[in-house]
């Protein structure tokens, strides 16, 4: 494995150094996210990479007083990526990333660490961790397709592991599980192409929640008694946008014999997507996060007078993975912004009284640069936006970052590489081009199959909105980008050559074709309403792969992949490396061992930080 940073004759060695040295103090930034509650809110499970890796940690709830430290509690050395306290505070389920890879495995565990064991999954076989039964028996295990099986969803017993049939489907996903495990809300189809229904077990009945044939994407369900008045004995409640232009909250009464009532639009927005939903076990109040381009916002729903109250005094800007206790009195989640790392915060729905509950370093927030946000015309005229952190000693030299997904947002959280970025002197300007989420359904499909295009010329016109606004010079711009965004850098280096000084592959695909080819199935399978079909599109798919472009490739390029990444598979970095070596091009290949598609590591991340600011500090050449 090769690993070689350029940092020959930088601009200017102290200013450099002084950069990168924050950027070390940001990366060690430790976090705490995906926070699960007891029944009685006065314990807090969630995940924290205090010690260098995400692992899972228990804490008291404490409102008053000084802060009470977390316990780890120990299961495998592996990364954990979520964890889930079951309805009766007798177990918590674990997702764990094998390897710190993509696939991972179910793990069950006592609060205080006793009877940890793998129900599901191991390293030849991905399992994924779905929601506990309302009674907190058992979890719902799920298992993608391979080899031609469809998923297949399971109940799974903690104390025997013991997996019981649940559902199965082509892409299936079970999202809540009623009180007694009657009812199931189901998800199943391709990205943005879903479809949900209710499933009554006891008489293998399923009914559609949304308008027959209509498909988009449905992350959230509850379900919950039905509110005071209503003729059904059982609510669903959605975060959905399937057959809407944006996503909204959706209800719908059901119950036992096929009966299904009408479903209605409880809560909306013009200028919102809803991100999370959360409700208390009665039914009576849910708790909505709403994404306004970007930013967060909160509101509580009483669903019996269908009255919202807007909460207020949000400590960040991006609040992420909320709970709303059983008794509906209190809220524990994740909040973020430029210059703080992921912490969890506690709510008083009564009060609107906000306590921070978990610790976090310190930081030198003088340092850090809060972004605005820009809006811009696309070359067909179609609104652009994109966070802008701009340099404190603008030089000129400025770096295009480029979110993944597509389906993916740039949003104002926190990021070490980009403060340090604009540390370097380079300022940074993440765009939301066509594709992500977060802007309505029509946005969110502007780029499917056939138009990618559309998004390639999006980037173009990123970099022009920087160079007409005096944020940039036009010929010392870099495009930067992970995942779907380092195949997006690849593809504006290939199809547009002579408009961007340099470039950074980070987990990017080279080629359409192989990424089909080497990549998990049930990814691959989801991927096909996104990209395109694999056999029936696959002219397209060849004329969209930058590595059949390579010889347009002639800037400087950074090339980082994960080791273990099954996502988008290692080939994708290595060929494209070795196709421009083959040409006498300047291409640097950072592999990182041990990680897989997402770089958990501190240690990873720093290597990857201080790897691409020297890159770019050295090709872009920033005056400080």
């Amino acid at each position: 494995m090769e690993h070689r940073t350029l940092e020959q004759d930088p601009p200017s060695a102290s200013p450099l150094e002084d950069a990168l040295a924050l950027g070390d103090e940001l990366v060690a930034a430790w976090g705490s996210w995906r926070p699960t509650m007891t029944p009685d809110a006065r314990q807090v499970a969630f995940v924290s990479d205090r010690s260098g890796i995400p692992q899972l940690w228990i804490q008291d709830v404490v409102l008053d007083g000084e802060m009470p430290a977390a316990r780890h509690v120990r299961l495998s050395p592996d990364p954990v990526v979520s964890v889930s306290w079951a309805a009766d505070s007798r177990w918590l389920a674990c997702s764990v990333a094998v390897g710190g890879g993509v696939r991972t495995e179910v793990w069950v565990v006592r609060p205080d660490g006793s009877d940890a064991r793998r129900i599901a999954g191991d390293a030849h076989e991905h399992a994924e961790l779905g929601p506990w039964t309302r009674s907190g028996h058992r979890v719902v295990v799920t298992f993608p397709p391979v080899g031609g099986r469809p998923s297949r969803c399971y109940l799974g017993d903690p104390a025997t592991g013991r997996l019981d049939p649940l559902a199965e489907g082509d892409l299936v996903h079970v999202l809540d599980v009623s009180q007694e495990e009657r009812f199931l809300v189901v998800v199943d189809g391709e990205r943005g192409q879903q479809f949900c229904v209710v499933v009554d077990r006891l008489i293998d009945d399923h009914q559609p929640l949304l308008p027959h044939g209509a498909t988009g994407s449905t992350d959230v369900a509850l379900l919950r008694p039905a509110p005071a008045g209503d003729t059904g004995p059982v609510y669903v409640y959605l975060a959905s946008d399937v057959g809407l232009p944006r996503r909204q909250l959706i209800g719908m009464p059901f119950g036992p014999n096929g009966y299904r009532g009408e479903a209605q639009t409880l809560a909306a927005r013009d200028d919102a997507e809803l991100e999370f939903v959360d409700g208390d076990d009665a039914g009576t109040l849910l708790l909505l996060v709403w994404n306004v381009a970007g930013a967060s916002e909160l509101e509580l729903f009483d669903t019996t007078t269908r009255e919202r109250t807007r909460l207020h005094g949000l400590p960040g800007l991006v609040a992420t993975d909320p709970v709303l206790s059983r008794d509906g009195r209190s809220v524990v989640l994740g909040v973020e912004g430029p210059s703080r790392p992921r912490e969890l915060w506690h709510l008083d729905t009564a009060t609107g009284e906000w306590t921070r509950i978990t610790h976090s370093p310190e930081l030198p927030v003088r340092d850090l640069v809060v972004p605005t946000l820009e809006t811009y015309a696309a070359h067909d005229g179609l609104t652009l936006t994109g966070w802008l952190y701009e340099a404190p000693n603008p030089s000129g030299a400025a770096a295009l970052s480029l979110h993944g997904g597509p389906e993916a947002q740039e949003r104002p959280t926190f990021n070490a590489m980009v403060q340090t970025l604009v540390a370097a002197g380079i300022t940074v300007f993440a765009p939301n081009v066509r594709g992500s989420s977060g802007f309505g359904r029509e946005f969110v499909h502007a780029d499917d199959v056939e138009k990618r295009h559309d998004a390639f010329a999006d980037v173009l016109a990123t970099a022009e909105h920087l160079v007409a606004r005096g944020f940039a010079d036009a010929d010392r711009i870099a495009v930067t980008g992970r995942s779907y965004g380092g195949y997006l850098t690849l593809a504006s280096l290939a199809f547009s050559p002579g408009v961007f000084a340099a470039g950074i592959d980070i987990c990017g695909m080279s080629d359409l074709t192989t990424f089909y080819r080497d990549t998990e199935p049930w990814i691959g399978a989801a991927a096909v309403s996104k990209y395109g079909h694999p056999e029936h599109d696959r002219v397209l798919l060849e004329e969209l792969s930058p590595l059949r472009r390579a010889d347009a490739i002639d800037v400087p390029l950074l090339v980082v992949h994960g080791e273990l990444d099954t996502n988008v598979p290692i080939g994708e970095a290595r060929q494209i490396v070795a196709a421009l070596r083959g040409l006498d091009r300047q291409v640097d290949y950072l592999e990182l061992a041990g990680e897989g598609h997402d770089y958990r590591r501190a240690e990873s991340r720093r290597t990857l930080t201080r790897s691409a600011v020297g890159f770019l500090a050295a090709h872009l050449r920033p005056v400080t």
